[in-house]
């Protein structure tokens, strides 16, 4: 990499890092390159990406940011994990790192708050924003659906007694 592309690459990456909720580093020696691919698919699925980098470089785009305090962790062969969903980076990255032991994760950084391992740990068991977009259009939803029910109801069972009376009037 010439200097230009190591600036071009430095702001790139604070800008990238500035606009995601949240920042994952994991140590990834030992995987091989059909393992890092099969992470790469599963993080792109989910809305987030996978970044190899120097470890140099990653320091300088993250000097002056919020996630600054990230930089202590960042030795080794370390791989890179970031989406606009704070919960998506950790949980694609601890899934992956269940599967396969040669994937370590070290820490990370939402916003201004540095993780350590049990940090993005707990950060990938919570659920995500489309889960709980669900979840709240379920409960939303749930009362009206009752409400509808109820109101049908007497409706169903003022059929019911006419279709009995029907029913007995042709059998006398």
């Amino acid at each position: 990499m010439e200097k230009a592309e190591k600036y071009a690459f430095v702001e790139e990456f604070r800008e990238t890092v500035k606009s995601s909720g949240v920042l994952v580093a994991a140590h990834y020696a030992g995987l091989t390159v059909a393992d890092l691919q099969t992470l790469r698919g599963e993080m792109k699925k989910a809305g987030g990406t996978v970044k190899v980098a120097k470890n140099r470089l990653v320091k300088l785009a993250l000097k002056d940011t919020e996630m600054e305090g990230l930089s202590d962790i960042l030795v080794g062969q370390t791989i890179y994990g970031y989406s606009e969903d704070p919960v998506t980076a950790a949980k694609i990255f601890q899934e992956f790192s269940n599967k396969n032991d040669k994937l370590v994760i070290r820490g990370g950084a939402m916003g201004s708050t540095i993780l350590d391992e049990n940090g993005v740990k707990a950060l990938a068991s919570m659920p995500s924003i489309d889960e709980l977009r669900g979840k709240i259009v379920g409960l939303v939803a749930a009362p009206a659906t009752k409400v509808a029910q109820v109101l049908q109801a007497p409706a169903g069972q003022l059929a019911r007694v006419f279709s009995a009376y029907g029913d007995s009037d042709q059998a006398a």
